[in-house]
């Protein structure tokens, strides 16, 4: 069984919504292996002195218990033009250490930066993120992403964004989007113009 990976963005030496974290991989170590995640606090995560301050992306391997973690220096990659492709066949409802799928979708990219994957006609997410879109208005994202991020449930709960059915014909209903997920907050990413994305 392949082992499932979770990545949390440090400020300041704390980490950012930890609990939202740690519940959806309690969630997800229950519906594979049917057990809990063994007991795993903020004191388990202890950024090395050699790591300068800024923001840190900690990333966690585990299972029913915790494999690895590592801490790195969050570099942001620059995304500016999104291609779709389509695959009915990808599953990454949880997060897997194995990507194979998703990386193979990246590669079809061409000259985008970044692919926005359709499945069964509607859109879902990119490789690395979920993605919401404006209306001029308000805030969307699709209502069945691969994969329910972290930042991207709790914009939902607190009402920033909705989800809705989005069809990639739907897309020129929107001004832009942006890419969001535990790194990537909206208040901090550029609007991508919706003629940065298409076949």
């Amino acid at each position: 069984m392949c082992l499932l990976f979770e990545t949390i963005r440090i400020e300041n030496d704390k980490p950012r919504y930890l609990e939202e974290h740690l519940a959806r991989m309690d969630r997800s170590v229950h519906e594979i292996w049917g057990t809990g995640l063994k007991p795993f606090t903020e004191a388990d995560i202890r950024v090395p002195d050699r790591i300068p301050a800024g923001v840190i992306r900690c990333n966690i391997t585990y299972g029913p218990d915790i494999r690895k973690i590592t801490f790195t220096i969050y570099k942001k990659r620059v995304i500016r033009s999104l291609k779709l492709i389509s695959c009915n066949s990808v599953d990454y409802h949880l997060k897997f250490s194995d990507r194979k799928i998703l990386e193979s979708l990246f590669a079809l990219r061409g000259t985008a930066d970044e692919v926005l994957i359709v499945k069964d006609g509607l859109i879902t997410d990119t490789s690395m993120s979920n993605i919401i879109f404006f209306d001029g208005t308000r805030w969307f994202t699709p209502s069945a992403p691969l994969l329910k991020g972290t930042c991207r449930e709790r914009l939902v709960k607190t009402g920033f964004i909705s989800e809705y059915d989005i069809k990639s014909a739907d897309l020129k209903s929107y001004q832009g989007c942006k890419l969001i997920n535990a790194l990537r907050y909206p208040e901090e990413e550029e609007m991508i113009p919706m003629t940065s994305v298409g076949w």
